[in-house]
């Protein structure tokens, strides 16, 4: 089987291509480096830097007959989305449409797409969110993943393409960039293993769903056979506050300092955990990691690296 995956040089892309090559799939990966490294790349993938946005990636879909499309390719900063809502259409909507089009053209059977269930349900309701909750987003790139969701029913339901939509939670692991505004675990990670004071904004009292990269990895394997067609909640359904993740990687680096509190960010959710039931049932699927020895092999990797 041939498998694109864009974004491959990124944290959960590059996990995932690993893994897709040790099943000895054919993987190539497309990836124009704004915030993947070069170094994450997998040597045994075929490799081309260009942007999703960008017209002659059909050139590749030509010269590869592509089985299946994973698309890890996103803008996945809320703040970022805030600041430039525009950037965020580009890349997550008219990137994903370039890529779909594509898929059309030369007959891809399957196409899984990452959502984030950390913001296409805003904060309404009765958590832990179900996939049957209705949309909800409070943020333009919560918007553009919630448009994304649709485009994959129009492309199946006029075009016949398979899909898998995977809402994740607030994934987690090595190779995360702890620069700029990544996920809160590796900033926290690269500080405190540094004896530098983090940064929590707001309260501290916000509440996150973190689930551990090797069980997203896993979660997108069992979707390449299952899952056709629907959407699925990739989560731990616990959610953990970040004074108490502080605490915790407090714990395991060593660090004895104190956090710097800040004002709340614009556009962000304070309360967020997810349903997963519905993955245990039809994708088999189920988190291996709970937060503390994710958090482990995390801060281990961030040691060595």
């Amino acid at each position: 089987m041939k498998i694109l995956v864009t974004g491959g040089a990124g944290f959960i892309g590059s996990n995932l291509v690993d893994e897709l090559i040790k099943k000895n799939y054919e993987v190539v990966v497309v990836d124009n480096l704004s915030s993947g490294k070069k170094n994450n790349l997998n040597p045994k993938a075929k490799f081309y830097k260009i942007d999703i946005r960008d017209k002659k990636i059909s050139k590749i879909f030509d010269k590869h007959k592509f089985d299946l499309v994973n698309n890890h390719a996103a803008q996945i900063s809320v703040t970022k989305s805030v600041r430039n809502p525009i950037e965020d259409a580009q890349i997550n909507i008219i990137g994903l449409i370039n890529l779909l089009e594509n898929a059309k053209r030369t007959g891809v059977k399957k196409f899984i797409n990452v959502s984030s269930g950390g913001v296409v349900y805003g904060e309404k309701g009765n958590m832990p969110f179900s996939e049957k909750d209705p949309f909800n987003p409070k943020s333009p790139y919560g918007v553009s993943k919630t448009a994304g969701e649709y485009y994959l029913n129009f492309y199946n339901e006029i075009h016949n393409i398979n899909f898998t939509s995977l809402r994740y939670s607030n994934v987690y692991g090595p190779r995360q960039d702890p620069h700029g505004e990544a996920g809160v675990i590796a900033i926290f990670s690269r500080l405190m293993l540094n004896g530098k004071q983090p940064k929590i904004f707001g309260s501290g009292e916000q509440m996150r769903d973190y689930v551990f990269v090797e069980d997203v990895v896993d979660a997108n394997i069992k979707s390449i056979k299952k899952g056709d067609n629907e959407a699925f909640n990739i989560a731990t359904q616990k959610p953990t506050s970040v004074n108490e993740l502080f605490s915790i990687m407090k714990e395991l680096t060593g660090y004895n300092g104190e956090p710097k509190y800040a004002s709340e960010r614009p556009g962000e959710v304070f309360k967020n955990f997810l349903d997963i039931s519905k993955a245990e049932k039809k994708l088999g699927w189920e988190p291996k990691y709970d937060l503390k020895s994710g958090l482990k092999k995390t801060i281990n990797w961030f040691k060595n690296n």
